[in-house]
């Protein structure tokens, strides 16, 4: 065998062996978390940001992909947060503090489903743990950017009566912020400028940066 090809061989990361057994876990959850979801709530469900992150994390899981989980960190820490606090604020004191969580009492859906969406309290620790692994993607932040236009604006166009990611009516005074191409405008720069830019910019800080070449071996 030529030498360079086993040089090769022989330095070429292997994402098995990034994450060897979260990667199965993460296979196991999505099928069943994913078939789960597609009953109850149909598959326009899946145009949420937050289940996007979901199959977007575990599928870099299972690559052990830098650019995929560190764009999903961007993505989910923060409204992963804002969610919990909605719960625990429901729990503790009977009612929402900021919204988002309401479905978690409806008891037209089944509990066993409802309660598959508590991976929200633990989906931040594990972006940050696999970011302990893989580093940090700074490709992340524009990455993100464009999934999330286009998520935008295919949820309006193809769901708007669900509201799906507030691209109908914000979820604070909840109407409409003027014509449908400013609400996205507006929802969209609110994204980005209150939660995806903060979150890359700390990131950036705490993590390592992924070494680029391995990153396109990986990626």
């Amino acid at each position: 065998m030529d030498d360079a090809v086993k040089l090769t061989l022989k330095t070429a990361p292997d994402r098995a062996i990034v994450f060897p057994r979260m990667r199965w876990a993460a296979l196991v959850w999505l099928l069943g978390w994913g078939t789960s979801y597609a009953l109850v709530w149909g598959w326009a469900n899946f145009l949420h940001l937050c289940d996007i992150a979901v199959i977007l994390t575990c599928v870099g899981l299972w690559r052990g992909s830098s650019l995929l989980i560190s764009s999903q960190a961007v993505s989910s820490i923060v409204p992963a947060l804002l969610w919990n606090l909605d719960f625990a604020w429901r729990l503790v004191v009977g009612s929402h503090l900021i919204g988002g969580t309401e479905y978690m009492w409806d008891a037209r859906f089944p509990l066993a489903v409802r309660l598959l969406s508590l991976f929200h309290v633990a989906w931040p620790v594990l972006l940050l743990w696999a970011l302990q692994r893989v580093r940090y993607d700074v490709r992340a932040l524009p990455l993100q950017t464009a999934l999330a236009v286009a998520v935008l604006c295919l949820s309006r166009w193809l769901q708007p009566e669900l509201n799906l990611n507030f691209v109908v009516r914000d979820p604070i005074l909840h109407r409409a912020l003027g014509p449908a191409w400013l609400h996205l405008v507006i929802t969209a720069s609110v994204l980005i400028g209150v939660v995806y830019w903060p979150t890359h910019w700390l990131l950036r800080r705490v993590f390592p940066a992924a070494d680029s070449a391995e990153a396109q071996i990986q990626n």
